[in-house]
């Protein structure tokens, strides 16, 4: 038995609703966007002028935290809010 498959039978199958909550309130990332796209994709959000690029802090359950100016103003209120930042590729 190789390794891929030797892992396939010790991991235990996740449920889609235990994969949904994987990370919840513990796990967030920062992603860039643009401004148009905040009430598209957040209708709840205040408007925002277009044109410019927003950097949303999001959950692991794809749940906006914050809008933020900056990463680096995304990334700090992760810190403040104990987060264990992940990065997307």
């Amino acid at each position: 038995m190789d390794a891929k498959n030797t892992f396939e039978a010790k991991a235990p199958a996740l449920t889609p609703e235990q994969f949904a909550h994987l990370g919840d309130g513990m796990i967030a990332y920062v992603r860039p966007m643009r401004s148009e796209d905040i009430n598209r994709l957040y209708p709840q959000a205040p408007e925002i002028a277009p044109g410019l690029t927003i950097f949303a802090l999001i959950g692991a359950d794809g749940a906006p935290i914050l809008l933020a100016d900056s990463a680096d103003a995304a990334i700090g209120n992760a810190r403040e809010n104990d987060l264990q930042m992940v990065s997307l590729h």
